[in-house]
């Protein structure tokens, strides 16, 4: 550690900060294997929280012992070893589940601590990596899952997202934030790294320099979602791709050493943002990076929303990449070896995990695609998909997580399964499910966020309840999306939906999206059609 902690004075920090000011969160990999040998029961409680610096968080009853461990995977570019690598670790020691984030990293479940030390032993082999997958640290780095291939990113990112990857990699400068920190770097004009909900983002721009049109960044700082969600605000600077390292390390610097540390719930970057104002905060970079030149003129022209369905030419001529839906996110380990296999005999190998939960096959020669989509594994994971379950995501949800009220994987692929059956509209309408405010489901985003709760019924017990978000988007700097009054008991939600699809459906013009629809008419008429169907709903439950 080659830095003074400013904030070790402060007589206000919060029990986590005191905490790491006695260890740092890193530090926890030198005592897994200690822990390993001698089990669970051998960890102080006070450490469990230490274990998210190795992407471990305890599942649900926490006393149970059980691990959920996230693995990160820059840009969502895996190769087949690492494929293969992932597989095993679902099979042999997490009961076969395989999740896909909407970070593009993988998530295991059910693992024990004794088993942690060969998992990542196994993950080392293959160049991947936990450290800071969950803490007060730099996160998995997302972008576009097309680097390299993409037709319409500006320039390829790979080496950029490397450079910067590697350098906050177990880097105990930068290991204790004062809370969690998401970069995204991408080039892609259709904004595939969600650009305006990280506390960094390296969006693509042009800028005449010299003379010369040079092809770089802009940066957005201060997004990020959870209860109070902002929407990240681009700095009057320009930064050329050689320069792109310097400018993170100067952000993420800013961060460590004026980040607010009293109050966990006010930690994120975007309050820092929001204080300062986005000139105070570029004059305090420039302190860090020297002269930037000003803004160009950014390339972003709309957001995919990270959708890659179906069978796309690469810039490699000949070659294709093909994006496959995976319901909620979920696959078996045996789909994923399955997989791997299907990659490497029709394509070069690799998969790329996308953050709407799903996954591409690239470098397929033209030859081979029709072979490739053939495969019996195809017919579930589906370049396809039936039209509520292609854009429905969900976050782990109660099933695994200490933080969720409610049950949301399964119960988010019950309901589009639902609705696929019961509504008819002639665009697509995302879907996010998410169990807490925390929002890890991203429901501020969508065009419906279904956010669960606890209610009492009318018996008065405390049951699982939805709260309903309309009109999110992250297209041309992004609107997050507003809440209907009225509280839905999980059991009803699938024909409350339905009901309000329908009317949607009934009412829109042939062809205007579902966020287009609501900016158009606004969310009034909506909930009074909510507030019609939640009435009809207790007429019918009281008769």
């Amino acid at each position: 550690m080659s830095y003074v902690k400013t904030w070790a004075t402060n007589e206000k920090l919060n029990k986590t900060e005191l905490k790491k000011l006695e260890k740092d969160g890193l530090e926890i990999f030198e005592d897994i294997p200690a822990y390993a040998k001698n089990g669970f029961d051998s960890i102080p409680k006070e450490e469990w929280d230490l274990f998210k610096w190795a992407g471990l968080y305890l599942q649900r009853p926490k006393e149970s012992g059980y691990f959920m461990m996230r693995v990160k995977v820059p840009s969502g570019v895996l190769n087949y070893e690492q494929i293969k690598a992932l597989a095993g670790i679902s099979k042999d020691y997490g009961r076969s589940i395989f999740d896909i984030t909407t970070r593009q990293a993988i998530q295991f479940h059910w693992l024990t601590i004794e088993q942690i030390p060969d998992i990542l032993e196994r993950l080392q082999k293959v160049g991947l990596s936990t450290a800071g997958a969950c803490g007060d640290i730099t996160r998995n780095i997302i972008g576009n899952p097309l680097a390299g291939i993409d037709r319409d990113e500006l320039f390829d990112t790979t080496p950029v997202v490397k450079e910067v990857f590697d350098y906050f990699e177990r880097n105990e400068d930068f290991s204790n934030l004062p809370r969690k920190y998401k970069i995204s770097i991408s080039a892609s004009i259709h904004n595939a790294g969600h650009a305006e909900i990280n506390d960094v983002a390296f969006v693509p721009a042009i800028k005449e320099l010299n003379g010369e049109i040079v092809k770089g960044f802009h940066v957005k700082v201060g997004g990020g979602l959870s209860a109070a969600p902002h929407l990240a605000q681009t700095l009057d600077v320009f930064v050329k791709k050689e320069r792109v390292k310097d400018v993170a390390i100067g952000i993420t610097t800013i961060f460590r050493d004026f980040g607010y540390r009293e109050k966990r719930h006010r930690a994120r970057l975007k309050f820092l943002v929001a204080d300062w104002g986005v000139e105070k905060f570029k004059e305090k970079l420039l302190e860090y990076t020297g002269p930037l030149p000003e803004k160009g003129e950014e390339q972003t022209k709309d957001w995919n929303a990270g959708y890659f369905y179906g069978v796309h030419p690469q810039k490699q001529e000949g070659l294709n990449y093909i994006g496959f839906n995976v319901p909620v996110g979920r696959l078996d380990a045996d789909e994923v070896f399955e997989i791997a296999e299907i990659s490497k005999k029709y394509g070069n190998g690799e998969i790329r995990t996308c953050n709407s939960q799903n996954f591409i096959i690239p470098n397929v020669p033209n030859e081979n695609v029709e072979a490739l989509l053939n495969e019996k594994i195809f017919e579930r994971i589906t370049i396809n998909p039936p039209k509520f379950t292609a854009y429905s995501v969900s976050c782990t949800g109660i099933e695994f997580c200490n933080l969720a009220l409610v049950e949301t994987k399964e119960k988010m692929r019950r309901v589009a399964e639902y609705l696929d059956k019961h509504v008819a509209i002639d665009v697509p309408v995302r879907i996010h499910m998410t169990g807490c405010p925390n929002s890890c489901g991203q429901r501020q985003i969508a065009d419906i966020g279904v956010q669960g709760i606890k209610m009492k019924s009318k018996d008065k017990r405390m049951v699982e309840a939805f709260e309903i978000y309309v009109g999110g988007t992250l297209h041309d700097g992004g609107k997050f999306n507003e809440k209907l009054k009225g509280k839905v008991e999980s059991s009803h939600l699938e024909p409350v939906l339905k009901d309000l699809l329908t009317y949607v459906a009934a009412t829109k013009l042939p062809g205007e999206s579902f966020y287009d629809y609501v900016n158009r008419v606004g969310i009034a008429p909506l909930q009074t059609e909510l507030d019609h169907i939640l009435g009809n709903l207790v007429e019918s439950v009281s008769y």
